[in-house]
């Protein structure tokens, strides 16, 4: 009994020293790995694209005494819009709206009945080159309001933006890094990581109406759409 209480500081301080030694090992091994040093970048491409196609929001407003006057008068004028529009082969020609209802006057609270509005509007597409003399023949077939006019570029050009802006955001990212690490004396080793923001749809350039109410006859010339994307890159140096 006596010789096992000797032998037990022994024990105790074996297991210390073989702890000790087990964490030396650890740290060492940690400290063998290299730390990762990283760098990121954001690169941004952006392509402005040419409309050829315009979207054209137009329609027919009437007042009248009658609904039934209204109807028909409404009726009568729609129908030679349509015709004229389809012999003229616009694209996407549809209804997009139509209304009756009756026309009030307000005057210190109390309410009158003074006639009927009917509204029928129409939307199509066309090229834009032909957009300026199709209104004014619209508005001679039996038009009288112009709601919006939106310039679009062909599908093709918007593909071609998409892919562009792609590699444009990617040389940008690439050319940020390697200025980076030229000045400070570092080289790039791999890309690690890549992060896309995709491209943005672009939207079509929208025209104010005001202005082609007070002057038809003006040509109507089409602007740009602006296709974006960001792409990040983390790079191991």
């Amino acid at each position: 009994m006596s010789g096992f209480i000797k032998l037990r500081p022994i024990i105790c301080i074996s297991i210390i020293i073989y702890i000790i030694l087990n964490i030396v090992a650890v740290n060492s091994a940690f400290a063998a790995e290299p730390i990762s040093q990283t760098l990121t970048v954001t690169g941004t491409g952006i392509e402005r694209i040419a409309t050829t196609s315009t979207s054209i929001s137009l329609g027919i407003e009437i007042q009248g005494k009658t609904a039934t006057a209204v109807q028909k008068e409404i009726q009568s004028r729609a129908s030679q819009l349509v015709n004229f529009l389809r012999s003229r082969r616009v694209e996407n020609l549809e209804t997009t709206g139509i209304r009756l209802q009756p026309n009030y006057k307000y005057d210190r609270g109390n309410r009158e009945l003074i006639g009927y509005l009917g509204i029928n509007n129409f939307s199509f597409t066309t090229e834009t080159e032909a957009a300026g003399k199709l209104l004014d023949e619209a508005i001679k077939a039996g038009a009288n309001r112009i709601d919006s006019l939106s310039f679009i570029a062909s599908s093709d050009a918007i593909e071609a933006a998409k892919k562009q802006v792609l590699i444009t955001a990617v040389n940008q990212a690439k050319a940020q890094a390697e200025t980076v690490l030229k000045t400070l004396n570092l080289s790039s080793k791999e890309i690690i990581n890549i992060q896309i923001n995709p491209p943005s749809l672009p939207q079509p350039v929208s025209l104010r109406t005001e202005s082609l109410r007070s002057d038809p006859s003006t040509p109507v010339i089409g602007g740009q759409q602006e296709v974006k994307a960001n792409v990040t890159l983390i790079i191991k140096y």
